[in-house]
């Protein structure tokens, strides 16, 4: 038995919840939320040169993942592989970056089944930026 890091009642160190408070995993005193994280020691520019987030916070809020290298369901990065990602380089379903492969995408140059380029562009449904902004005001 340990006491919970909430509300200081005995609970089991088997414990998924505080029966008294709700706290999830209350024997652990350094409990930060459900998941994987990882962050190399090692920093570029004060960025972590890999940092891998598969993470909920406890208010279940996504932990994005951001380094020069940045992996998982959200990520910010220079080398981003992600289901939801920003970076220069980007592998994600759902992405924005200078280079990116996705399946929606905007991007300088991309491959994408759905995406829109500015510099160059291939996929099933992909079109130049400026031939989207002429097609919507009707002038393409």
């Amino acid at each position: 038995m340990r006491p919970c890091r909430t509300c200081e009642h005995e609970v089991s160190e088997e414990a998924v919840t505080c029966p008294h408070c709700g706290a999830p995993n209350p024997a652990n005193p350094n409990w930060d939320g459900w998941g994987y994280e990882y962050k190399s020691k090692l920093t570029i520019a004060n960025m972590p040169l890999l940092h891998i987030a598969f993470k909920y916070r406890p208010n279940r809020m996504p932990v994005v993942a951001r380094g020069i290298i940045a992996i998982g369901q959200f990520g910010a990065g220079v080398i981003t592989v992600a289901q939801f990602g920003v970076g220069i380089v980007n592998v994600s379903q759902m992405a924005v970056g200078v280079w990116a492969i996705g399946q929606f995408a905007v991007a300088s140059s991309l491959i994408a089944q759905v995406g829109i380029y500015f510099h160059h562009g291939r996929g099933q449904a992909v079109i130049s930026f400026m031939d989207a902004v002429h097609w919507l005001l009707g002038n393409g």
